[in-house]
């Protein structure tokens, strides 16, 4: 298939096939999956929910475990992978590579949790999943390397794509939870997949966009949002229903939150307006919003996205915030 047809297919740009009976059959072979492995970090799998079949991928720096530098106990990311809700996977190449780098440069203990997924699992599958994540945190007895390296006093919830979405609303759910000893200290939302039923300039400008047109933001959500509910519904589009009032509550949570977006994607003005709403509301949000090409996969962006991801991590709380 044409890269020109691609395009214009949002199905093919997913890797799934629509079948006649409505179900969908995904290309196993567009994302390549691969085992835990030894490293300058290391992981090993979790299974986290057996009746729902998820997964806890979980690494941890070698110096943690070797007594080195990192001796002391690391502020634990919980990591949500993205995919629009419908495809990717927490043992999938890329994001097995990103959670690997993240450790090593955040020097912190990573888990990497799967979710439920649409269409066969709509939402709010995927923020019930992020929650029980942290629940088995919490209460699991097979936990060692959380027992011994993980500080659950310092826990950051962070997603790419969906999985900002999905760290976003497993905070909300947080709130209304008594998960101690776990304390969220702030949420990492990079490029998070939000929408609205008005196209924002952002789509506009981007509507043949190669990667993420709209018509694929499209798709996602008509597969994965409740049936009868369109993209303004408040999992999509946190200005509706009770978004705005969450938001506040979570202001009195004193998080810490970062958003990232990129200039050269459709859902930039989508991730401004999250990180606007959120501070109209009183949330501390640190913005890292990026000119050009959204999908170059520059490394120097990842070194500079890293630094300032580090920095909220292990910096003081902002005056006027009491943790």
């Amino acid at each position: 298939m044409s890269e020109s047809s691609q395009a214009s297919d949002p199905y093919a740009l997913l890797g799934i096939v629509r079948n006649p009976d409505g179900t969908i059959t995904f290309d196993r072979t567009k994302f390549p999956r691969v085992p835990p492995t030894p490293d300058a970090v290391v992981s090993k799998d979790f299974r986290v929910n057996y009746s729902k079949s998820t997964y806890m991928r979980l690494y941890v720096p070698t110096t943690a475990l070797n007594g080195g530098v990192s001796s002391m106990k690391l502020p634990l990311v919980v990591y949500f992978h993205g995919g629009g809700f419908v495809n990717d996977s927490y043992d999938h190449e890329p994001v097995h590579h990103f959670c690997n780098l993240m450790a090593l440069k955040l020097n912190v203990v990573v888990a990497s949790a799967s979710y439920r997924q649409a269409p066969q699992f709509k939402l709010p599958a995927a923020y019930d999943d992020g929650l029980y994540a942290l629940k088995w945190i919490k209460n699991s007895p097979d936990k060692g390397w959380i027992k011994s390296y993980a500080d659950l006093s310092d826990v950051f919830l962070m997603g790419t794509n969906s999985g900002g979405n999905v760290a976003y609303n497993v905070g909300i759910r947080f709130t209304e939870e008594d998960l101690t000893p776990l304390c969220i200290r702030g949420l990492i939302l990079l490029d998070p997949f939000f929408g609205g039923e008005e196209r924002c300039e952002s789509e506009l400008r981007h509507v043949n966009d190669q990667v993420f047109p709209p018509a694929l933001t499209d798709l996602c959500w008509k597969l994965c949002l409740p049936d009868g509910a369109d993209r303004d519904h408040e999992y999509s589009n946190p200005r509706m229903g009770e978004g705005p009032e969450i938001m506040q509550e979570m202001a009195g949570f004193r998080w810490k939150v970062m958003v990232t977006g990129e200039g050269g994607g459709a859902m930039i003005d989508r991730q401004r307006d999250v990180a606007n709403l959120m501070k109209e509301n009183g949330v501390y949000v640190i913005e890292h919003f990026t000119n050009g090409d959204g999908h170059s996969g520059d490394p120097n962006k990842t070194e500079t996205m890293f630094a300032s991801i580090k920095s909220l991590i292990y910096s003081s709380p902002p005056v006027g915030f009491v943790f």
